[in-house]
Parts: C-alpha cells; structure tokens; sequence
C-alpha cells in the first residue's frame, strides 16, 4: 500500500499556523435533513470539543452520539465490522487509520468530498493508495514538558537532550526535591512501543529495510533506544508499566514529576491549574521535543488527527457522518476555549502559549509516525515484548530479537512477508 498525504507538507503546516490563517467562513448549518452518528475516539479535549460540536447537528432525524475512550484502538474495529457498524465514524490518528484500512471497515471519501467537501482545505485530505481514507483536523507531538520551579532549585537548565534530562533528574533526586522527578507514558503495550518509536527516530533508526516489510529494529540503534529508555525508567515511579497518558498527567497535577516527554494535546491540562494547584500550573513549561545520542533528529513523530467514515453503513448515515464531522471540524470549532486546545488544521487557528512543544516540533523536521500498513503489527510486537526488558527478565539484545520473531510471524501470516 503506498501512501500520501496529500498536501500535509509539514512546512506548509507550521507557517500556516505561524502566521495565522484568515478566518474563514463558519458553517451556517449542518445541513443534515436525516441519519445516524456514532463517533468512537480518544477522550482528551480537542477530542471532547470535536464531539461536542458534532452533538450540535443532532435534531428531527438525525440522531448524534459518542463513545470517548482510552480504549477506542481496542474497539473501533470491531464496532465498525458489523453490519450496519455500531460506530459510523471513527477519530484516528496516524497509526491507527492502518487498522481500518486494513480490516476495510471505513470508505473511500471521495465522492462524498465531491459533492459536499470542496471547501476543505486539501492539505487535510489523507490519501493512501489514490483513495481520500480521511479527514485531518489537528497536528499532535510529545515534545519536553518541565516545572521551571523545580529546574532552578536543582540549579539546571531546561534540557534540550536526553542526556541533559538524565542529568536534570540526578540532580533533581540529589537535593531531596523529587524522588522520581521524570515522568513517562510507559504503560505496558501500546504507549510503551510508541515510546520506543519517539527514542528510535532520535537515534536515526529505519523501521524497515528499504523496499521491504522486514523490520530493522533489532541493531544497533534499536538497542541503543532501548537502554536509554532504561536509563530514564530509572528515575519514574516504579509502576511505570502502568502509566498511560491519564496516570501521567495525575502524577504531573499531583506535583509528584518535574519532567516528561508529553503529549501536545495534553498540554493544556497541565497548565491549566484544574486538578492541580495554582503553583504547579504556573511554574509547568513547555519545550521542544529532545534530541538523542548527538543527533539533530528529535526522538519524537509528528502526528495528525483526523476522522473516517464507516463501510458497513447506509448512505444516509454516510451523508449524515460527513457533514457532522465536516461542521464539527470547521471553523464553527474554534473559539477561546478550543483554540488553546490543540494545533488546529482548521482555517482561523491562531497558535497559544499552549500549542508551544508541537509548533516546536513541527519547526524541528520531527519525522512523521510510519503509516505503513504492516507498521501496526511491528507496533503490536513491540508493545508486547518490550515489557520485559523493564522487568529485567530479558536483555536488550533477547528482548529485541523476540520483537523481531513476532513481527516476522504476524507479518507473514497477513502476507507482507513470505
């Protein structure tokens, strides 16, 4: 399957959003006579506010709901292969498209983008195989968050390195400020493995041999990744395996870390002062994303966020779902509170202190997330057999090779391999 986002030229992006667009024109309606919407996605509050303007359209005949979960990879697929698909749409993300695509629940949005989408931006149509699969909405990347506060009673700058991290946190311990001043979304699974692909672009590693669907993280650099991400789960809280991006941002609110590599989208959570105190949500900053081992590449990847309509649905729930999701993703989404939500592929998107790490990233050439469609069964591998490493029961060099056989295995079955 070859890939294109088209139009979705990262530099293209930052000065759009660098310079602000011109407001355009907000929708007038959603022009929804009748149909059905079932949207499943993420929970975070770009998210929220996407599903709370799609609810907007729901009226005489047209009925609108939403499922927010952190658990929405777990079910999309499932809840779009039925017949008619409990879900019409789905919010997916850059990897996660792949598993759509591949199951062929969702639908080719070209003629729909024909007939009612001629006013979206086509930077935000994304194009696999000469096919319109998506519609994106927003760019997202982990990038440094640290609390200035903590910074300079350690008497350290904010890091621009891992190295630099490494050496902020000793010192940070050192003085009896924190006893694990570095916080990290390494839950068992999937954010483990994608924190992985973050420390594996920093160290210049290729996912896959040119050409080929033959993984090549079991090397060098692959083992490099690993070893520093051991260096730095040794300055966490010691259920670390357990921490995804909510348990990450209560331990931030809690004061209990002082730096991270987090989520752009969860930026305004943490500076916010909600669940937290006034003190922490003032002294927390926002960087961007760290380097590794000397090199210029960030050991991060650029995301976009965006929303698909289901295969196994009427066409009036299709129409239904296109215009709900096209209004609920237009410039009627953006006002005070949303704007600072989110870096926002929207006509009228105006950059906050909040936006600050991903604009940051995006300046920095972060690679984009692969959108390959084996790069789902390679993030699977990873995500169930690095654990072990942390655990202390297999060696980078084991623990790599097993990544590797369990890739090698789920790709031949699905027949990218021989």
């Amino acid at each position: 399957m070859t890939e294109t986002v088209r139009g979705l030229a990262l530099s293209a992006l930052l000065g759009a959003t660098a310079l602000g667009l011109s407001a355009g024109i907000a929708a007038a309606g959603c022009g929804i006579e009748k149909g059905r919407v079932s949207i499943v996605g993420n929970e975070f509050p770009a998210i929220q506010s996407v599903a709370a303007k799609a609810a907007e359209c729901a009226g005489d005949g047209v009925e609108v709901k939403a499922n927010l979960t952190a658990d929405h990879q777990r079910i999309n697929v499932a809840g779009m292969s039925a017949r008619p698909a409990e879900y019409t749409t789905a919010i997916i993300a850059t990897s996660s498209i792949v598993a759509l695509i591949n199951e062929d629940v969702i639908r080719p949005l070209d003629a729909l983008v024909a007939a009612h989408g001629q006013d979206i931006d086509r930077n935000r149509l994304i194009t696999l195989d000469g096919e319109i699969k998506a519609v994106a909405f927003m760019a997202n990347a982990m990038h440094l968050v640290y609390r200035a506060d903590i910074l300079e009673q350690a008497g350290v700058q904010p890091p621009r390195t891992y190295e630099e991290l490494l050496d902020a946190a000793e010192k940070i311990r050192a003085a009896g400020l924190m006893p694990y001043p570095v916080g990290g979304v390494y839950m068992a699974g999937w954010n483990l493995a994608n924190e992985f692909v973050n420390m594996f672009h920093g160290h210049g590693g290729e996912f896959f041999k040119p050409g080929s669907a033959e993984t090549a993280v079991n090397g060098p650099e692959g083992k490099a990744a690993l070893e520093m991400m051991g260096r730095l789960a040794s300055y966490m809280n010691p259920d670390f395996l357990t921490h995804d991006s909510n348990a990450m941002q209560a331990e931030w609110r809690a004061g209990n870390v002082a730096l991270a590599n987090f989520w752009g989208s969860r930026a305004i959570n943490l500076t916010s002062g909600e669940g937290s105190t006034p003190e922490i949500a003032q002294n927390t900053r926002l960087g961007g994303p760290m380097t590794v081992a000397g090199g210029t590449t960030p050991a991060s990847a650029l995301w976009w966020d965006g929303w698909t309509v289901a295969k196994n649905i009427s066409d009036e729930d299709a129409l239904a779902t296109f215009l709900a999701m096209k209004y609920a993703t237009s410039p009627a989404l953006l006002n005070e509170r949303t704007m600072i939500q989110a870096v926002w592929m929207i006509p009228g998107f105006q950059p906050s202190a909040a936006n600050e790490g991903v604009i940051a990233a995006m300046a920095a050439g972060t690679r984009p997330y692969p959108m390959r469609p084996y790069m789902g069964l390679l993030h699977t591998a990873l995500g169930d057999n690095l654990p072990a490493y942390f655990r202390g029961s297999a060696t980078a060099e084991e623990t790599l090779a097993a990544v590797e056989a369990a890739y090698t295995a789920a790709a031949r079955e699905k027949g990218f391999l021989k």
